[in-house]
């Protein structure tokens, strides 16, 4: 644990030079290698508990099956008889036993879920030190792997759009319509969602009949409809409560979030480049 804080100290220096970088790289590889065999020692664990999940079902019908005995034995047996108290003191034994063994489970599952909680905690906190400190090497400029701008509205579709009704100044209406969408999207007090049941499990999903968005549809038609809805989504995911737009992560070319051993391999491989183009 010392060793990961050491490692986090020095991910959030954001100001170093080109060779501090590199190290910080590698630290950072380091930081993802370790939470990695971390997370597959828990899976493990977890495996494990899942198979004696039904073991632990079993022992509690055997703990209550134990304590009525108990209570039957008590009430009609003959507290006098030694053979009955005798079964009676293995019977208080075995359910001793038993009551512990199920302990060990409940102990054994609590320390599994913080020690997961705790390695995606960490992780996390590696994700936005590397936004924060690297945003100007990754930027959004490389096809590959670059920081996104979770909840910011592409503008190219209104460009498109208003090139054909604004020839004369396409770019300013576009900026205007993106902008005025963007500002709509922070209005806390617009919650186009709505919950259905799902197989008994109760789920959000987007409010196709709100009356803004059947306009902006009706208005400008299915493309801008999906980048405004798509930025409206991931501010639902990424910043539910703040609405305002945040950094992350991101492979472009597979159109997902990028882990943090993509990253650092991709700057690492940027930076050899990099060095190769300079020279000795």
């Amino acid at each position: 644990m010392k060793r990961k804080k050491r490692i986090m100290r020095g991910i959030v220096l954001s100001s170093w030079h080109p060779w501090s970088r590199e190290r910080l790289m590698r630290m950072s590889l380091r930081l993802v290698e370790e939470q990695k065999r971390e997370k597959e020692e828990a899976l493990k664990k977890i495996l494990q508990l899942e198979k004696q999940l039904d073991a632990k079902q079993k022992l509690e019908m055997e703990i209550q099956e134990i304590k009525g005995k108990l209570l039957v034995l008590k009430h009609l047996g003959d507290q006098d008889d030694a053979a009955v108290q005798k079964k009676v003191e293995e019977m208080k034994d075995e359910l001793s036993q038993k009551v512990d063994d199920f302990a060990d489970m409940e102990s054994l599952n609590q320390t599994l879920i913080i020690k997961e909680r705790q390695s995606n905690d960490e992780l996390q906190e590696a994700r936005k030190n590397l936004i924060q400190g690297l945003g100007d090497m990754l930027g959004a400029r490389t096809p590959l792997i670059g920081l996104k701008r979770m909840g910011e509205i592409d503008e190219k579709p209104f460009h498109n759009a208003c090139k054909e009704r604004f020839p004369e100044d396409p770019q300013l209406h576009a900026s205007t319509q993106c902008s005025l969408w963007q500002e709509k999207l922070k209005n806390p007090a617009w919650h186009p969602f709505k919950v259905i049941d799902v197989d008994g499990n109760a789920k959000q999903i987007l409010n196709e009949e709100d009356e803004e968005l059947r306009n902006l549809k009706q208005e400008w038609g299915d493309v801008i409809y999906t980048a405004v809805v798509t930025a409206l989504n991931e501010l639902e995911e990424y910043n539910p409560s703040g609405r305002y737009v945040v950094s992350e992560l991101w492979n472009f070319k597979e159109g997902r979030k990028a882990t943090l051993k993509e990253v650092i391999a991709y700057i690492l491989r940027s930076m050899n480049t990099l060095k190769r183009k300079k020279g000795p």
